[in-house]
């Protein structure tokens, strides 16, 4: 073999992942659950996970974060891994971050730079590619803290006046600054587009369902059940970012349409929560909301308090309907499972099902479509000359039956939800509808 030929896939970077514990920090999870969902989170990056622990802090260093022991002690514990990136599942100021490379003489990722990162990876559509750099920029305008006073030392300053590398400092906030007005413009244009679909779907006659849930929590296995789809659903942490928009039949033969939204997580950034407003809007319109939990995941109830959050934070109202899925019961026990399809049985706003064998995903449709059913059965008689009154209501409406007889007149019985109901009555004044025996 030739020795050009070389493998030329990326060097594989080695990680230590720690999870500090700030002093008083309680909640519905154990440290144990968040280092391993931050070695999911590190995994998603292809990092290869060497070692993986829990620190407790006695107090938040402002410097450092960790005291000066432990500082000391990571960083041998980094050098004996020989790892190229230690990940620090907490948020970290520019300081903090800067003086733990400098002491450990390795790549530093805190859980928000680490989130970004996967999202810049998986965004495939315009609209998400320029959300997450628009949140990855404002991250960075914050990290630019002295990092150019290498160039201080080419010539002093005077007075006031700031040496170069001050100057480099502001001219790289200024270009950033400048990039993130230019992808504010742009971002305007796309959900301009949005916009304009969203409004050509409000006036189809289908209702329109949300799928939200903690990131890995099987709502694209889910999405693709209901729909037919094949979208990519593998066990990753936001494994699907740009929401997808597909239609389902709903057992009484009515489509609706689903769209698939971008996963949530613990600490969500809040530069990504603000970026991925817009897309999220397809929340805010939906008629109906499946919040998708992982019911066999022993942190289910603090994730579903996580998504709580962020649709608290995106102003997202709650007097919609929301259904919670609890998805993945073949996953449980026996005697749990029972019990999770009992209680989701007594609940008017709880579905268990297996979205992977398709276990309660029956009666998860019939539950939609009872939600959704804001339809009137008419009765329509339209003369010959009203062509245009009878391809308003195929548009509009759901066309049960259709006859025409000798005179030509089409006879037929169909069902419109109230609102199409109002403007055909407005439209067509003089074609009369009845409603229909049901």
């Amino acid at each position: 073999m030739s020795d050009k030929s070389v493998d030329r896939r990326p060097e594989v970077q080695a990680a230590l992942v720690i999870h500090p514990v700030r002093p008083g920090q309680g909640g519905l999870r154990i440290p144990q659950a968040r280092l391993d969902e931050a070695v999911g989170l590190a995994e998603a990056l292809d990092l290869v996970i060497r070692d993986a622990l829990v620190a407790p802090l006695r107090s938040a260093t402002p410097a450092t974060l960790f005291g000066k022991g432990k500082v000391a002690e990571l960083g041998e514990l980094a050098a004996g891994h020989e790892v190229d990136v230690v990940v620090i599942d907490d948020a970290l100021s520019p300081v903090q971050q800067r003086n733990l490379e400098k002491a450990w003489q390795v790549k530093v990722l805190d859980r928000t730079g680490m989130i970004l990162e996967i999202f810049a990876r998986r965004a495939r559509t315009r609209e998400g590619k320029l959300q997450v750099e628009l949140a990855r920029l404002g991250y960075e305008r914050s990290r630019l803290v002295r990092t150019w006073t290498h160039l201080e030392r080419q010539r002093g300053g005077l007075g006031a006046m700031g040496g170069p590398g001050e100057t480099q400092i502001e001219t790289d906030r200024r270009l950033i600054a400048e990039k993130i007005g230019r992808m504010k413009k742009e971002l305007v244009e796309v959900r301009r587009t949005r916009t304009l679909q969203r409004d050509a779907r409000k006036r189809a006659p289908f209702p329109t369902i949300a799928l939200v849930g903690y990131t890995n929590a099987g709502k694209s296995t889910l999405f693709n059940r209901l729909t037919e789809a094949k979208v990519e659903a593998r066990n990753m942490l936001f494994a699907t970012l740009d929401p997808t928009l597909r239609t389902a039949k709903l057992p009484d033969g009515r489509p609706a349409i689903l769209s698939d939204t971008v996963g949530f997580i613990s600490d969500l950034p809040h530069e990504l929560v603000e970026s991925f407003r817009a897309t999220l809007e397809e929340v805010q319109e939906a008629d109906v909301v499946l919040h998708v939990r992982d019911i066999a995941s022993p942190d289910s109830e603090a994730q579903a308090a996580d998504v709580r959050e962020v649709l608290g934070q995106l102003e997202i109202a709650d007097d919609r309907t929301v259904v919670e899925v609890w998805n993945k019961i073949d996953l449980m026990p026996d005697d749990e499972r029972d019990a999770a399809i009992t209680r989701a049985k007594r609940s008017p706003n709880a579905a268990a099902v297996s979205a992977v064998t398709g276990e309660g995903i029956a009666d998860l449709l019939a539950r939609l479509s009872r939600l959704v059913d804001d339809e009137v059965a008419v009765m329509a008689q339209l003369r010959p000359e009203e062509g245009e009154a009878l391809a308003w209501l195929y548009r509009h409406g759901r066309v049960v039956a259709r006859r025409e007889d000798r005179e030509g007149a089409v006879h037929l019985s169909l069902r419109l939800n109230h609102d199409a109901l109002g403007r055909f009555e407005r439209l067509y004044p003089r074609t009369r509808l009845r409603p229909a025996a049901e």
